[in-house]
């Protein structure tokens, strides 16, 4: 397979009028080149790791941009043109993960402190109150099971039940919390400083979180301008350039702005069975058939209540990404993630077809 660059500039190229149109109301994709002389003591190093010391000394690269949201990410054709790879045995986390056992998590109901408005048990999971919270109404869930990387259908069903009336019974305790958001960071390298399986709800008050805001706001006036909604035109640009499908009406995309590696935005209208089963398969696709151990999740979900804002354009969002190797000593992201532009070292059609033969086999 070619590397993104020149996939994804072909799949352009070959977009309908119509259909270009959409791609331009959204992206700009920039083309540049990078160049370097190595010294020749380097040359079997490059050669050994890259695989090509002409491809090294004279780099391409894509940089997209999100025009409605200002997201964006550099993809380095060098990299997006090796496969992808990982310890799909994770044979030293699984150790890890063992001598971690009876932790807090493991005894929840005596080693956890609880809402006051109590404690909300499902059969794969149990509710508690974060020790150190960010917000005024911020709990967990906490799965039963240690394993964090035990996924299947009926238990993200369960967590997702249970963290519904953990927000309702939120919003029951303070009238004004009317914003749910649900996270789920996965091991060390995603930010979970306990191992132990467990997914973070928040409920925030006056106004959604900073980020949610600014993309209901963005999104919002894109449809304004071009009486279309934002989310739909995504999901068809995506698919149209084979990078997005559909499985009962849940639609998933492997973006082409991602945050990060291998991310994955997953688009439905409820937080319902369908969208449990579809996360389950990914995370468990993603774990299996691309080597991904620790990531973060992200669920955007309607107010609560009727508000002033405008929300009827914003679906149920369910956003994944790849967080890296477990045993790496060097952090995923530094200043460029954080203040510029992400920068991406694998491929989103590779990722797009690893889900796509998993979710729809």
């Amino acid at each position: 397979m070619d590397g993104f660059k020149n996939t994804l500039l072909k799949k352009i190229d070959s977009l309908s009028k119509a259909d270009k149109e959409i791609f331009d109301s959204i992206y700009t994709v920039f083309e540049s080149t990078g160049e370097l002389k190595p010294p020749i003591e380097m040359q079997s190093y490059i050669e050994s790791t890259f695989g090509s010391l002409k491809d090294v000394e004279k780099q391409d690269f894509l940089r997209i941009v999100d025009k409605v949201t200002y997201e964006g990410a550099i993809f380095n054709e060098l990299r997006t043109m090796r496969p992808l790879t990982g310890d799909k045995n994770f044979t030293e986390v699984i150790e890890q993960i063992e001598l971690a056992k009876n932790g807090p998590f493991t005894h929840p109901l005596t080693a956890t402190p609880a809402d006051t408005f109590g404690r909300i048990k499902g059969e794969y999971c149990i509710t508690a109150s974060n020790i150190a919270k960010y917000d005024g109404l911020h709990g967990l869930v906490i799965f039963n099971d240690h394993n964090p990387l035990l996924f299947s259908r009926k238990r993200v069903r369960d967590y997702f039940d249970v963290a519904s009336k953990w927000f309702e019974k939120a919003h029951h305790e303070n009238q004004n919390a009317i914003y749910p958001f649900f996270t789920w960071n996965c091991l060390w390298r995603a930010g979970a400083s306990i191992i132990h399986g467990h997914a973070q709800v928040a409920l925030a008050s006056d106004q959604a979180y900073a980020k949610i805001e600014m993309l209901r706001n963005l999104s919002h006036k894109y449809q304004e301008t071009y009486r279309r909604n934002y989310f739909d035109s995504v999901y068809n640009i995506h698919k149209k350039i084979g990078l997005a499908f559909e499985r009962k009406d849940v639609k998933i995309i492997s973006r082409i702005t991602p945050i990060k590696e291998m991310e994955v935005m997953i688009i439905n209208h409820g937080l319902d069975d369908h969208l449990a089963d579809v996360v389950s398969d990914t995370l468990n696709a993603m774990k299996e058939n691309l080597g991904v151990a620790s990531f973060n999740l992200s669920i955007i979900l309607p107010p609560m209540t009727n508000t002033t804002e405008v929300w009827s354009h914003m679906p149920i969002i369910v956003r994944i990404v790849d967080r890296g190797n477990l045993s790496a000593k060097t952090a995923d992201i530094g200043a460029m993630e954080l203040y510029a532009q992400s920068v991406i070292g694998t491929n989103p059609y590779l990722v797009y077809e690893k889900l796509h033969k998993a979710l729809l086999k």
